[in-house]
């Protein structure tokens, strides 16, 4: 009892922390000296890592920034000791990448790392977010808005395939957020001043 009451915030910290890792951010200090945040839309997340850095370490940053929210969910249900511990431990991962331990609580917008958690909390969902992902951004060529169609996808389909209640809630609170992150590119959608791919 003591050992599994340790877990549980344990857990949560680790992905919360894991979350955290500003993946474009350091790879551009690292490999190239550049600091994303400084170019682009200035954001740290994959488009603009793919933007400023290129298509390898765009590409990069996106299977990290999943993997960050999938690892966590994953081992959480591997842990099985709560039955709401994967989604805590998929809420802290994507709460760290949007508030960033790293950065003094700033960060990217949440979309891959939220992709990553719910490809393991309701796969099927995700997989058709996905797709409604990849026709708006190949029909505007813009990544902003296939983000907020594909939050507003996921949180309708979460209620066609099976899962809980729980899940379902946490799907629409994380849709909100994502959305909320993109109030900025909202804007410059209406004025017609979005940046296209």
């Amino acid at each position: 009892m003591i050992v599994t009451g340790l877990l549980i915030p344990a857990a949560i910290a680790f992905s919360y922390a894991l979350g955290s890792v500003p993946t474009g951010l350091w790879l551009g200090l690292k490999l190239r000296r550049i600091d994303i945040r400084e170019h682009g839309s200035r954001n740290i997340g994959a488009t603009n890592t793919m933007r400023v850095l290129g298509k390898k370490l765009g590409i990069l940053t996106l299977a990290v920034d999943v993997l960050k929210g999938w690892l966590p969910v994953v081992v959480a249900l591997w842990l099985n000791v709560w039955d709401y511990l994967p989604i805590l431990c998929g809420l802290a991962a994507i709460l760290g990448h949007t508030f960033s331990l790293f950065l003094w609580f700033r960060g990217g917008k949440g979309v891959a790392t939220s992709t990553g958690v719910f490809l393991g909390l309701a796969p099927m969902p995700t997989v058709v977010a996905a797709v409604v992902f990849g026709v708006v951004v190949g029909a505007t060529r813009m990544v902003s808005a296939g983000s907020i169609a594909a939050a507003a996808a996921l949180s309708a389909t979460v209620f066609l395939f099976p899962a809980t209640m729980p899940v379902r809630l946490v799907t629409l609170l994380v849709a909100v957020l994502v959305i909320l992150k993109h109030r900025a590119n909202v804007r410059r959608i209406l004025k017609g001043e979005e940046n296209r791919i």
